[in-house]
């Protein structure tokens, strides 16, 4: 039974590594590099000649690599000192034909030939081609194919190592929206007495100055206008989102998704604080809570 390649690791999009080899008379060089993607797009640069080799790199990148811009090059080139003779039988067949014929005309003109060598044969032109040592692409691909699964691990080795530095950033910048989150509690909680007092001040002028002016209706607006100044639901949808994010990290794989998604709805509960605040000080703990979730936006775009 085959074991699934999930982990708990997170990965970058961004991601190189280059392998080279050789089996006579062919060398070559691979490279695989991959860049930020909204989905998965797999560009193979491989030699059309070799039958099959594209088909089968497909699935074993695809196995690796969940999204991303992915780049996967071959580069083969040939020995030519390593090049091979190849025997070309018909005109070997013709060459001796003829030798039969000139020997056989020989004799009846009474003349005396040296006996043909093999050697003399196979110097004649056409007789030994300067060939390719192996025109089957089975073995060379097969070769080929061998070595994918190391150039893979060097790719995957340099995208979870990248992943782990973003990472780290981005449970330090959640640990600066929670701690801005918690401020924000604060400051809405304090302000609470001091909004009270200015509804009552303003229901008191109200009435004051509106004769017949229906005092529960006038209450009523005054603390519709209070609800919308709540923030209390923004708060506490920050603090779930704080602790959304810190689950997709722990969980790893490609949560790049989904937290691009998050990413976007801190980024809602942030301009909705700023609406509401009512407050210069929760106003700047929402200005900074909506330039530090873009920070984090820039770096949730380099997850896999």
């Amino acid at each position: 039974m085959t074991k699934k390649r999930q982990d708990a690791t997170v990965r970058s999009m961004t991601g190189f590594a280059a392998l080279t080899g050789a089996s006579q008379p062919f060398r070559w060089a691979w490279d695989i590099r991959s860049v930020n993607g909204k989905g998965m797009d797999l560009r193979l640069r491989v030699p059309d000649w070799i039958d099959g080799l594209e088909a089968a790199l497909r699935p074993l990148v695809s196995a690796r690599a969940k999204r991303g811009n992915v780049t996967l090059s071959l580069r083969i080139t040939r020995d030519d000192a390593a090049t091979g003779l190849a025997l070309n039988t018909d005109t070997m067949r013709a060459v001796i034909a003829t030798l039969l014929e000139i020997e056989a005309e020989a004799k009846e003109q009474g003349l005396a030939l040296e006996p043909s060598r093999a050697i003399d044969i196979a110097a004649m032109r056409g007789v030994m081609d300067a060939g390719p040592a192996q025109d089957d692409p089975a073995p060379l691909r097969a070769a080929l194919l061998a070595e994918v699964p190391t150039l893979l691990d060097a790719f995957d080795e340099m995208r979870a190592s990248e992943g782990a530095a973003l990472r780290e950033v981005l449970l330090g910048q959640l640990s600066d929206v929670q701690a801005l989150t918690a401020q924000a509690a604060t400051l809405a909680a304090a302000r609470q007495d001091d909004m009270a007092a200015a509804l009552k001040r303003n229901l008191a002028r109200v009435l004051d100055n509106s004769d017949g002016a229906d005092a529960d209706r006038v209450a009523q607006e005054l603390a519709l206008i209070a609800v919308k100044a709540d923030v209390t639901e923004e708060i506490d949808r920050l603090q779930t989102h704080v602790q959304a994010a810190h689950a997709l990290l722990n969980d790893g794989g490609p949560v790049g998704r989904k937290l691009d998604f998050l990413m976007q709805e801190f980024n809602r509960e942030a301009n909705t604080l700023c609406s509401k605040a009512q407050s210069t000080d929760l106003t700047a703990v929402g200005l900074a809570l909506k330039a530090l979730i873009d920070q984090m936006r820039e770096q949730v775009q380099n997850v896999e």
